[in-house]
């Protein structure tokens, strides 16, 4: 179970991201504590998490202001994950224990492949492609040896779009029959692509893993310009929208000191 200070850095992460708490607004400890009915240590905990994550910024004196994330922040990290996850595809093909992995990263493709080939787009449906999806990337982010290209995606991980393995569903193009069969086709696509690098992989082709996985993680990049096209002043909730990302659970009650162990 998340501790109480995580849970909250989740929520106040979350704030940010969708707006609730604007550029530079200031946020104080006594504030976040009424607002969540905490304690000051949990508070404090959460704070120095998001200020990590370059979220927040202490202000002089007592406080943070607010450091909300834009949409060229999103495509640029984007872009440095796509390189690390190339990188980490490169190394993996490079491994001498290689062979160990490729059963995980097998399966994930084959379960990928039989939830398209249901053609089942409900969000039950999503979630189980998207578990399937990051087992795949994880498994060669964390197995390739370097542990600082895990390490260096998961401090931009916080970042819409920028988990391990994220999928973008555009809910827009899922609401008619055409985009549902369009979606498909794209999802059978990026499955080609994980086939592409598992055999790269597997024979130890480290250029091929790299090129495939760099044009893979590129998708990303091309969905936020489509929505930049489709709305000239994209904002971050706008890509959440889009996409369909929920950042926090609307059924997960006030927190409580009493509600959560560490």
């Amino acid at each position: 179970m998340e501790s109480i200070d995580t849970e909250l850095a989740a929520r106040i992460r979350s704030d940010i991201i969708n707006g609730t708490y604007g550029e530079g607004k200031r946020l104080s400890e006594a504030q976040l504590c009424q607002a969540h009915n905490v304690s000051r240590t949990p508070v404090r905990m959460a704070l120095r998490q998001v200020e990590r994550e370059g979220l927040v910024r202490r202000a002089e004196g007592r406080g943070y202001f607010v450091n909300s994330p834009t949409v060229a922040d999103i495509m640029q990290a984007v872009q440095v994950r796509g390189h690390l996850e190339s990188l980490a595809a490169r190394l993996m093909a490079q491994s001498p224990g290689r062979e160990n992995v490729l059963p995980d990263l097998e399966s994930a493709i084959d379960e990928i492949d039989r939830l398209i080939n249901l053609g089942d787009m409900s969000d039950t449906s999503l979630r189980l492609l998207q578990r399937q999806n990051a087992v795949f990337h994880k498994t060669i982010l964390e197995g390739c040896g370097n542990e600082f290209v895990s390490f260096t995606c998961n401090r931009i991980s916080h970042l819409p779009m920028l988990k391990a393995g994220s999928m973008v569903f555009d809910t827009q193009v899922l609401s008619t029959k055409e985009g549902i069969e369009r979606s498909l086709f794209r999802l059978r696509i990026g499955n080609s692509q994980h086939k592409v690098i598992f055999e790269a992989i597997q024979r130890g082709d480290a250029v091929r893993a790299e090129g495939m996985m760099r044009e893979h993680s590129n998708t990303m990049v091309e969905y936020i310009e489509v929505f930049e096209k489709r709305n000239e002043k994209l904002t971050v909730p706008d890509l959440i929208s889009y996409s369909g990302i929920q950042l926090s659970d609307p059924e997960t009650g006030p927190i409580s000191d009493n509600n959560r162990t560490s």
